[in-house]
């Protein structure tokens, strides 16, 4: 499908790229580029490429297909340093969470004969780093593509054919339903998860010890996703401010009237709000994206 693959970024989504598109028959060679000495020791250590590139320039030189897997706040550098050296013709796609500003700094760019589809594959754990990527990790999970109308044809298929090699369901959005919806589904929860073990860890220091000790199922699993990258949410969070504060905004009106609830010892409106929402947990399941027993996202021995 591809004569070069190049992937900017070997943390977890980009090292689970490579464990997929290395020595697969989806592209003829691979190259890889991260900034990070420790990162490129471990790729080395693991086999995952033998083709490590010394910098983005030679790294993104002659590729057919370059993958941008860094944290939102690097992108600039990254694509100011490559864009003199994109062969003509080339897809570049990313995996970032929010597409708004990124789609910015690449329209700023005007590069010609170079074609931006931001990409979205909806995967992962709380964990980082070159050693926490999974082989099939986007089997049977959902990527987002982003195109518009001015998208050539020829590449969004041919880049919905690669997503599909790594066993994606592929869809397209437009950037703004995508960082709206995102908001919704994955910087909402995070801004929830980040905040309640904030708030177990702000009480009264002697009752430190217990809360850890008995922590049960809610607690315990807000943990799993309060542990993940700072860095990654941190840039989430300015990049997409604009939706995550709307729904932060509604998320505090619903507080708001939970409290209320509570206040007056309003038996059938609590009953009314834990129903409506124990619905959508079903749904979730029968949409295929969570299993009757959940594992949390975590890792099977």
């Amino acid at each position: 499908m591809f004569e070069k693959i190049c992937i900017i970024g070997c943390g977890l989504i980009g090292s689970s790229i490579l464990r997929d598109v290395y020595n697969s028959k989806i592209s003829k060679s691979v190259t890889v580029f991260d900034n990070s000495r420790e990162v490129i020791e471990i790729i080395k250590k693991e086999n995952l490429c033998n083709n490590v590139s010394k910098d983005i320039q030679s790294a993104v030189k002659n590729s057919d297909l370059v993958i941008i897997a860094v944290p939102l706040s690097a992108y600039k550098e990254v694509l100011l340093s490559a864009k003199d050296s994109f062969k003509k013709d080339a897809i570049v796609t990313d995996t970032g969470s929010v597409k708004k500003e990124v789609n910015k700094i690449f329209k700023n760019l005007n590069l010609k004969d170079v074609y931006w589809l931001a990409s979205h594959p909806i995967a992962g754990t709380e964990e980082s780093g070159p050693n926490a990527g999974l082989k099939n990790l986007f089997q049977n999970r959902w990527t987002i593509i982003c195109n518009d109308q001015n998208s050539k044809r020829e590449k969004v298929e041919k880049l919905k054919k690669f997503w599909e090699f790594l066993g994606s369901k592929v869809k397209f959005m437009s950037i703004e339903d995508h960082d709206y919806i995102l908001s919704l589904t994955s910087h909402l929860p995070h801004a929830v998860a980040y905040n309640i073990v904030l708030t177990a860890i702000n009480t009264d220091e002697k009752f430190k010890d217990e809360i850890i000790k008995y922590s049960a199922g809610g607690l315990r699993d807000f943990t799993r996703i309060a542990s993940s990258d700072p860095l990654m949410w941190k840039d989430i969070f300015i990049d997409n401010s604009e939706n995550i504060l709307k729904i932060l905004e509604q998320f505090s009106k619903n507080i708001d009237d939970f409290k209320k609830a509570i206040i007056e010892k309003n038996g059938d409106k609590l009953l009314k709000m834990f129903s409506s929402t124990k619905i959508v947990r079903k749904e979730i399941i029968k949409a295929g994206q969570d299993v009757k027993s959940p594992d949390f996202g975590r890792k099977k021995n």
